[in-house]
């Protein structure tokens, strides 16, 4: 996450729009398919395995229930694989949810990775100077969950350490989850009082209070952002002119498959696993740089 997430928080922001805007308003599972693809691609590098894990445990059952829910509800199509109840199970509507299911678990796993590498200070950044009240509450709340998370794991350690859940019983279950919540109660209202007490420290709220960021747009930045933008219009361009058109009802169509086509894929391919390509180069240049010591 280190090498994606160190570009400049305009580019960061470009990147995850242009792939979500791809993914979710483009109906090409080609297009679908990469972003997917990409997407785990990206949230495996900058993932602990043990995490990797818990994501295959929540989004291959998601994927088969919304792949096998929408044939139950939608009867479209021309081609029945059997009867439910007298109503027909087509073959198109079991590919329209694959279809919806892996839109769906991308733009989920695209959205988890821009809140892993977008901070509170990126979101700031970009948003601070245009709605600085509205950017300063999402920033806020960007890291008011993380930050519960962590401060709830340590106090029930703390707890686990003092013997308070050495009861197996339903009843101590349910005192020891109190004693936690009123534990955070008191932890967050004391964060929000230091939170306060440091914003009026700084000057919030003052006129002509200046300010400092940490963020500068270099060569770099310039260039991944073109790259970008051309690859995003030159997908944009195919969608526009029709070139893409896929159809799931009434029957499945032929998947485009011209030679501006088939560019359109590999240049969306190659958009959405820039990240992804981006970590792998620094890994190997951090190794070759350490092999050379």
């Amino acid at each position: 996450m280190k090498a994606f997430g160190n570009y400049h928080p305009t580019v960061l922001m470009t990147y995850f729009l242009s792939v979500l805007l791809v993914a979710m308003f483009v109906p090409n599972p080609v297009l679908q398919l990469s972003a997917l693809l990409g997407a785990c691609a990206f949230s495996a590098i900058i993932s602990r395995r043990r995490q990797v894990l818990s994501d295959i445990g929540f989004y291959v059952p998601m994927f088969l229930m919304v792949a096998i829910t929408n044939p139950l509800f939608s009867h479209n199509g021309v081609t029945p694989l059997f009867f439910l109840n007298g109503n027909p199970v087509t073959a198109e509507a079991f590919i329209y949810g694959a279809a919806i299911a892996v839109t769906v678990i991308g733009v989920m796993l695209w959205c988890k990775a821009f809140g892993a590498v977008m901070s509170s200070d990126k979101f700031l950044y970009l948003f601070g100077r245009a709605v600085p009240k509205l950017s300063l509450v999402l920033s806020m709340a960007l890291r008011f969950v993380p930050r519960v998370k962590r401060q709830m794991k340590t106090v029930s350690r703390a707890q686990k350490a003092m013997g308070l859940y050495s009861s197996k019983s339903y009843t101590d279950k349910i005192k020891n989850a109190g004693r936690v919540f009123t534990a955070m109660i008191s932890r967050s209202i004391e964060n929000s009082m230091e939170t306060s007490d440091s914003m009026r420290a700084r000057g919030y709220g003052m006129k002509g209070r200046s300010s400092f960021s940490l963020f500068r747009f270099h060569t770099h930045d310039g260039i991944l952002l073109a790259i970008c933008a051309a690859l995003l219009m030159f997908t944009l361009a195919g969608f526009a002119f029709s070139k893409l058109d896929f159809y799931y009802y009434p029957r499945i169509s032929r998947l485009p498959v011209t030679p501006f086509a088939v560019s359109v894929y590999a240049a969306f391919g190659i958009l959405s696993f820039c990240p992804f390509i981006i970590e792998v180069k620094e890994a190997l240049v951090w190794k070759y740089c350490v092999s050379r010591i």
